[in-house]
């Protein structure tokens, strides 16, 4: 702060005149304040066709991302020299504007007053932008540029070429300029022992590392001191690690033994390849030992916990970053708040909110975007919807997540028509949002416009509808009790519909008491995923209903043989920022002779208002008392228990359920709502129910 107070101080009092005191002001100017007034100055002392200082404001402007203006600088100055076009090519290219680089790149090259064609900087400065962008038919061009003007043996040249073929899919091409190469160095090697990564082509990129180690080959130039950590890092195998487990802890062997793992760049990649082989113990471990955590090292962490479930962990790590006064970017935003929604933690949320308003994060699109799915799926819909509004520029993600939440809340009609408003703007539909408005038809009951939207996918934007969409119309078929057009669907899907479709459709034969297509569809479950445990506990459910205990029994036995579990039904609560979570039949809990009493308390309430407990799913060998007692100790219900002691009259209860809310519950909470005067919010695995005085927001469709 002292440094851009005295920046502004001198720029304030001082008005240089001279061309090296603006080159020392634009070196040291801080903010982009700071270089918009330099840029006046210099107008009002005549340097506006000075190369030397017009080259620094452009290099400047693009530090601080100000494209637009650095661009207009450019082509406003009269006579710009090759200097000047590459700092104009490579501020494009470095600030995610790729096509505007080569845009600008073809521009210049047709000017007449340019006298001075391409160097070999500008080469290496436009040949990854095609590289981004992944123009085959610019990517060759600009190869036979370098050919033609001599720049071939030129080592960053090479890199890029190698890069940009890799990335094309051309591995042939990358493996030909590498071989051709009269010299290579480390950067040349690494780029080539990366990309065939990439590709996995493990062997051979291992075949290039054990050169560079040994020396050996003809023109390596690459000897042992010659390996450094961008060797390592590029020999990882990140972008494809599923079945390296052994070449991943052989690097990382390698790395221990030469002294590289020490290095972030590398550490943060062992991190990141254990997250992706779901090896997270070691992931931890690599992560803790390193002596230097960067910023990148926090990410990878918190990010691998968030994206494998392991929520309260990320949580836990996030809160261990800000103690270690490392300040977080936009990165470790969106994957705090993909924590924050998974866990339902509102009041966690909203600090994070608070964050990013200091930090300035708010502009930024993809920080916007899990605001509004955190709030969305922390149950303050119109929080989101306020949130949605507020973004200027939205992309396709900002679209599909607001619908989705509607999805999700069952406000199935605002989905439909956010959709019909996405489509009007302009904004490229994707998959993905076709997923989410479908998955909106579902929740809500809207057959008739689901079906619409599915036919207008392949007829009116080109999409081919994959296995999530054809789930999605099982579903909204199936919820509506149209099981025979659902088959029927099914039937006319080319090729195995595949688990989600038969998944679902067994979902639906549970609402609507269809043992025997359910026996079809557990039948094909069971065979494609026969380690889900939850299959055979909704078919076992099914037959107990249907009173075909038999059934039931045998179903239990097969998992049994099969050494299946169910997963822990358990049930989360935020009273005054504080997480609590229960289980059924939980008496951890310090309030737990409390939470009973009160459970009792609304059970003899709720039957006076006619409640009676659903035990149709329960095991036929208890007795129906104890059916009742089983079934009245749900986590849910103990939640919401503890939940109503811990707050006043009048204030809205909030849990979190991490599998399908049952019938009894579902039920249970429409009577506590009734006789308590609360608004309960449930949200489950499937959806959001909304409880007020007696009726759920989902009609009882989940």
């Amino acid at each position: 702060m002292a440094a851009a107070g005295a920046v502004t101080t001198v720029a304030a009092s001082y008005v240089p005149r001279t061309r090296d005191s603006f080159l020392h002001l634009l070196s040291k100017a801080v903010t982009l304040s700071h270089l918009t007034e330099l840029h006046a100055q210099l107008l009002h002392n005549g340097f506006q066709s000075d190369i030397a200082t017009t080259t620094k404001l452009t290099h400047r402007l693009f530090d601080f991302s100000a494209v637009h203006h650095a661009r207009s600088l450019f082509f406003s100055f009269p006579e710009p020299d090759r200097f000047l076009c590459n700092v104009l090519v490579k501020g494009l290219a470095s600030n995610e504007s790729p096509r505007s680089a080569i845009a600008a790149f073809k521009r210049l090259r047709e000017r007449k007053s340019i006298d001075l064609g391409p160097d070999n900087f500008t080469y290496a400065f436009v040949i990854p932008a095609a590289a981004s962008v992944g123009d085959v038919k610019v990517g060759i061009s600009l190869h036979g540029q370098v050919i033609v003007g001599g720049f071939c043996s030129d080592l960053f040249i090479g890199s890029a070429l190698i890069d940009l073929y890799f990335k094309l899919g051309r591995d042939d091409m990358a493996r030909k300029v590498f071989d051709e190469m009269p010299e290579r160095d480390a950067v040349l090697c690494n780029t080539m022992v990366s990309g065939l990564g990439r590709s996995s082509r493990f062997e051979d990129s291992i075949g290039i590392f054990r050169r560079m180690v040994s020396g050996d080959g003809p023109k390596v130039d690459c000897t042992r001191e010659k390996v450094n950590p961008s060797t390592i890092v590029g020999l990882i195998p990140v972008h494809s690690p599923f079945g390296h487990l052994l070449l991943t802890n052989c690097i990382h062997d390698f790395s221990i033994k030469s002294g590289m793992v020490s290095h972030p760049s590398v550490s943060t990649a062992l991190t990141t390849i254990y997250i992706r082989l779901n090896e997270m113990d070691s992931a931890r471990r690599t992560f803790d030992e390193s002596s230097e955590k960067t910023l990148a090292s926090w990410n990878a962490m918190i990010s691998g916990y968030a994206q494998n479930g392991l929520t309260e962990a990320a949580v836990s790590l996030f809160q261990e970053m800000q103690m270690s006064n490392v300040s977080p970017n936009p990165v470790t935003i969106t994957s705090i708040l993909s924590a924050c929604a998974q866990l339902g933690a509102l009041s966690l949320g909203q600090w994070v909110h608070g964050l990013i308003k200091s930090n300035k994060f708010d502009s930024n699109i993809y920080v916007s975007t899990a605001l509004i799915d955190m709030y969305a799926k922390c149950g303050s819909i119109v929080e989101a919807r306020r949130l949605f509004e507020s973004i200027p520029n939205k992309n396709d993600v900002t679209w599909n997540a607001m619908i989705s939440g509607y999805g999700l809340h069952g406000h199935g009609q605002e989905a439909l028509k956010l959709f019909h408003e996405m489509v009007s703007s302009g904004t490229p539909l994707t998959r993905i949002t076709f997923l989410s408005i479908l998955h909106a038809c579902s929740h809500s009951g809207l057959v008739k416009e689901g079906e619409q939207i599915f036919k207008s996918m392949k007829r009116d934007h080109g999409f081919e509808p994959i296995s999530e969409h054809n789930a999605c119309m099982v579903d909204i078929l199936g919820r509506a009790g149209k099981l025979k057009e659902a088959l029927d669907f099914i039937e006319g899907i080319p090729g195995d519909p595949g688990t989600p479709i038969w998944s679902t459709l067994l979902g639906a034969c549970m609402v609507h008491k269809d043992t025997n297509v359910a026996r079809m569809a557990s039948e094909k479950l069971f065979e494609s995923d026969p380690g889900n445990m939850g299959y055979y506990v909704l078919m076992s459910n099914i037959y107990s209903s249907d009173k075909n205990y038999p059934g039931a029994a045998f179903v239990r036995q097969v998992a049994k043989k099969r050494n299946l579990s169910k997963t822990p039904g358990c049930t989360l609560i935020e009273i005054h920022q504080k997480p609590h979570v229960f289980k059924a039949g939980d008496w951890s809990h310090p309030l737990s002779r409390a939470i009973y009493a009160e459970l009792e308390r609304l059970n003899g309430k709720m039957k006076e208002a006619g409640y009676q407990a659903e035990t149709m799913t329960s095991l036929h060998d208890v007795e129906e008392e104890e059916k009742e007692l089983m079934v009245n100790v749900h986590s849910e219900k103990l939640a919401i228990a503890f939940g109503l002691l811990s707050t006043e009259p009048g204030t809205e209860i909030r849990i979190f359920k991490n599998l399908r809310i049952c019938l009894d519950c579902h039920t249970a909470s429409k009577y506590i709502s009734r006789v308590t005067q609360r608004v309960i919010v449930a949200r489950d695995a499937n959806r959001f129910h909304r409880f007020e005085d007696g009726v759920c927001s989902c009609g009882d469709y989940w």
